[in-house]
């Protein structure tokens, strides 16, 4: 940890730092493809994302999943390449993925800079050419994929269950948030060929995508790669952006699931301010303040003296449309969950209670900082932080802006966006106990 004079030292550093910028060009194809990108030689590779603006949010109710079927089926071969897509990138170490969030599906390629144009004829070659190879039988073979992933990563995984349980507690039903991007058996089970191509016409096109590149490459030689993969794709139309307004409680909520785990654990959750919005970057700080380090104002009370958790965390989880905070905190060894949520409870007001300390702020401000410049010095990192730019902000050009809506806070504001939002009369408390344990009644 650093004593206060290193804390000064580091933080006048920074002050004196030139504002940070990432080089970006965005370009408009005729067809409506947004193309960004960003220059960078220091390494002989280049960066590849797919952004398709399209994402759990736009699913209809009786249809939730499709986005993240899509992230499964995009994998199985399309019109002029109908085998495995990783096939070819594997000989030469690439990095090649896909991620479905609320608010959009993406897909990349981290690539040796002199196979830009394979990753570019496979991206263009699966916008276009999907479809005329999309068979019942794999339709069948990623619905069961996507099934086996939510057993695993939410139904069979300890504690898994709490995102799913607080996506339909935090968001009321018809929200866009209700549901989570893994979608339900039962919807899953029930889409038909005909449900899921009609969902890739109307999402998967260029005039819904942004293709953005970063790395080791010539734009004006990039560029025309560009136009010539994906220049001649219908257009199709830009998808209309879902629309909620930010729910409010103003009373308390209280669940209880149980799970096969050995511990207890609670959780409290508050719906917050949007990505880049208002209070967004301020309650991403006090995360940090609250359960960050040893000394941090919750893992001291409740880890280090009174011993009733093995474990708290927080952290802000930003969204386009509205974003929620979670504190939680796993019961110590022969400790009960209510024992556990009334320290908890106890410790979270008391946190709240007064700003934090010039030194606090400052080790939750450098801690951001070192990892906004790791996130920044990745190629692949980038391409995603820049398309959520433009996806989010309006603007790809906006690093430094980004920055500052930290560099910029200060404790007081921090308080005051805690206090404002972070209500303990207005929790949704979540716990997850034992399956032998007796539920808490629920509150109404």
């Amino acid at each position: 940890m650093l004593d206060p004079l290193s804390l000064a030292i580091a933080g006048a550093l920074f002050a004196a730092a030139p504002p940070p910028s990432i080089p970006v060009k965005e370009h408009r194809l005729a067809n409506g493809l947004t193309l960004l990108l960003s220059e960078d030689h220091r390494l002989p590779v280049v960066a590849v994302e797919v952004r398709y603006l399209v994402g759990s949010g736009h699913e209809r109710a009786g249809r939730t999943g499709f986005a993240h079927l899509f992230e499964h089926l995009m994998f199985q071969g399309s019109e002029h390449h109908d085998r495995e897509y990783f096939a070819p990138f594997e000989p030469i170490g690439a990095d090649v993925n896909g991620t479905t969030s609320q608010d959009r599906t993406n897909y990349y390629e981290q690539v040796p800079s002199n196979f830009l144009g394979l990753a570019l004829w496979m991206e263009s070659d699966r916008m276009g050419g999907l479809l005329p190879v999309l068979t019942q039988a794999k339709l069948d073979n990623q619905r069961d994929v996507v099934k086996n992933e939510r057993r695993q990563r939410y139904e069979n995984t300890p504690y898994g269950g709490f995102s799913l349980r607080a996506s339909a507690e935090l968001f009321p039903p018809g929200h866009p948030y209700h549901h989570t991007p893994i979608g339900s058996h039962e919807d899953l089970g029930a889409a038909a060929l005909d449900d899921v191509s009609g969902f890739f016409r109307q999402y998967y096109v260029p005039s819904n995508a942004v293709v953005t590149l970063v790395g080791d490459f010539d734009p004006a030689v990039a560029r025309a790669e560009v136009e010539r993969y994906f220049g001649g794709l219908p257009a199709g139309k830009r998808a209309p952006s879902p629309a909620a307004p930010l729910p409010r409680r103003t009373d308390s909520r209280h669940v209880t699931e149980t799970d096969d785990v050995k511990l207890p654990r609670v959780h409290l959750a508050w719906v917050t301010p949007a990505l880049f919005s208002q209070g967004d970057a301020e309650l991403d700080l006090l995360a940090s303040l609250l359960t960050e380090g040893k000394t941090s104002r919750l893992y001291q009370p409740l880890v280090f003296e009174q011993r009733v958790a093995s474990d708290v965390a927080a952290y802000q989880a930003s969204m386009k449309l509205g974003s929620y905070f979670v504190v939680q905190a796993t019961a110590a060894p022969g400790k009960s969950v209510d024992e556990l949520a009334r320290a908890l409870t106890a410790a979270l007001g008391t946190s709240l209670a007064t700003p934090p300390t010039d030194a606090e702020f400052g080790r939750a401000l450098n801690r951001y900082r070192k990892d906004f410049f790791e996130r920044a010095e990745s190629v692949l990192d980038r391409t995603t932080t820049l398309s959520t730019y433009w996806h989010v902000a309006g603007t790809a050009d906006w690093f430094a802006q980004d920055l500052a809506r930290y560099t910029s806070a200060t404790p007081a504001r921090v308080h005051e966006q805690a206090r404002a939002w972070i209500r303990p009369e207005a929790a949704v408390r979540i716990d997850i106990v034992p399956e032998t344990a007796r539920p808490t009644k629920e509150a109404p």
